[in-house]
């Protein structure tokens, strides 16, 4: 008999209420290590609200959050980076008074093993410890396309090159699903096709899942394998890109019918 993996990420009958408001309910997904799935839906759909209970932003008041099997519930928000979950966001949040590659380092923080004598006296394990982390950050901004700018500061990056540099960030609390929301946002097309790019390449070297929250459509056919529609909290269709595109009940939902 085939061995059965455990996702990476799985959601069991998740959901949310703000008072008599259903904003997400019976949101049921699975993910692999490797696999891209886009999550769409029209503004307002609840989307976000979706990676707020993926990340323990918002506590679910029902169902349940799996990280390799494991129930996240109840953790802190920086509980579930450390388990492996890191995200972007709709609006950019970098630190604009740090550099480039600081951005990157404040992520390490938690594989920076030295005490705080060690910082004090600089010792030979605190600078071992700050070159590990200089070069593994290094590493992620060569992957993002943004190493020739380690040293400036972020807030002086172009918009498109910002959004890059969240993502390396992300990805230096080396996470296992990365939830990148709506990372195309106010782009031009050359930084769209970089940044899918960038996005396949992270997905091939790290193994790590991507689930995609994009209102560009073409960014959104070309690089998810699968994708999941919700229309007022509720998944209302889930499958391959060109069934998705065909569907009725999302084509009606887009259109406001």
């Amino acid at each position: 008999m085939a061995e059965v993996k455990t996702p990476v990420l799985e959601t069991k009958h998740l959901g949310i209420s703000f008072g008599g408001l259903h904003a997400v309910q019976d949101f049921n997904i699975q993910m692999n290590a490797g696999e891209l799935v886009g999550l769409i839906g029209p503004n307002g759909a609840g989307k976000t609200t979706v990676f707020n209970l993926l990340t323990g932003v918002y506590v679910p008041t029902e169902g349940t959050v799996l990280l390799n099997g494991v129930p996240l519930n109840g953790k802190k928000t920086h509980q579930f980076v450390e388990a492996g979950i890191a995200r972007t966001f709709q609006n950019i949040r970098l630190f604009n008074d740090m550099t480039v590659i600081e951005n990157v380092k404040v992520a390490c923080t938690k594989d920076m093993h030295y005490s705080l004598l060690d910082a004090t006296f600089r010792t030979p394990k605190f600078w071992k410890a700050e070159k590990e982390v200089t070069d593994r950050a290094m590493e992620l901004l060569e992957i993002c396309g943004l190493a020739d700018k380690a040293d400036i500061l972020s807030s002086s990056l172009p918009y498109g090159q910002q959004r890059k540099l969240e993502i390396a960030r992300a990805l230096a609390t080396n996470m296992k699903v990365l939830l990148l929301d709506e990372p195309a946002a106010g782009m031009n097309p050359t930084e769209t096709a970089e940044l899918l790019s960038c996005i396949n390449t992270i997905r091939d070297r790290f193994g790590v899942a991507i689930l995609l929250i994009e209102h560009d459509m073409s960014l959104v056919m070309n690089v998810c394998e699968r994708i999941q529609v919700i229309d007022y909290g509720l998944t209302i269709a889930s499958g391959l890109p060109e069934e998705i595109a065909n569907n009725p009940r999302v084509i009606a939902a887009y259109l406001g019918e």
